[in-house]
């Protein structure tokens, strides 16, 4: 019984995470649940057994990446912002440009908001963690502010206007980003 339910529990996971491989190689509306089985080596009708509909597979394949971003982001160390932007920079080099196409394709495909929206989600609550020791002594108007611009210096455009647009090495983006927050550490 138990081997039945762990060769279940593997093959959920294959699955979730070939949804997740071509959802990164091209956009959800040329992502089938037939590309999905073959990838997982399963039938179509596992697939749609486990899943129901393509939008049930991708809301789900986005969760269970989530869980793993969540878990690589969690090894920011708190209050310790060169650790904490190795660690985002770590996260961006692997997913970075994958993030910036499903940000571009939100807009055309409404389905995508929703996983969009989690990792927005997930990115606050991040900053909320790692910056929480230069938050808790501001009032709440400027706790609000200053999370908004850790938010928005830790974003993931903000590291391809780094890498992508200035063309900084890995080396040089962090160092440039340790030094935008900086400020922000500072008692005043």
């Amino acid at each position: 019984m138990q081997a039945r339910a762990d060769a279940a529990e593997l093959t959920g996971e294959r699955i979730l995470q070939a949804a997740v491989d071509i959802f990164w190689e091209r956009p959800s509306v040329q992502i089938s649940l037939e590309d999905v089985a073959e990838r997982a080596g399963v039938s179509s009708r596992t697939v749609i057994r486990r899943y129901g509909s393509k939008e049930n597979l991708l809301a789900s394949a986005a969760e269970w990446a989530g869980a793993g971003v969540a878990q690589q982001r969690g090894q920011a160390p708190v209050g310790d912002v060169p650790g904490s932007v190795s660690v985002l920079m770590d996260h961006y080099e692997e997913y970075g440009d994958r993030v910036v196409r499903l940000l571009a394709a939100e807009v055309e495909v409404p389905a995508l908001s929703d996983i969009a929206d989690k990792g927005r989600e997930v990115h606050m609550a991040w900053c909320k963690r790692v910056f929480a020791p230069y938050l808790d002594a501001a009032s709440s108007v400027q706790r609000r502010r200053r999370l908004a611009q850790f938010v928005a210096l830790c974003d993931v455009y903000t590291w391809k206007l780094l890498r992508r647009d200035a063309g900084l090495s890995r080396r040089q983006a962090e160092l440039a980003l340790v030094e935008m927050l900086s400020p922000l550490t500072k008692e005043s």
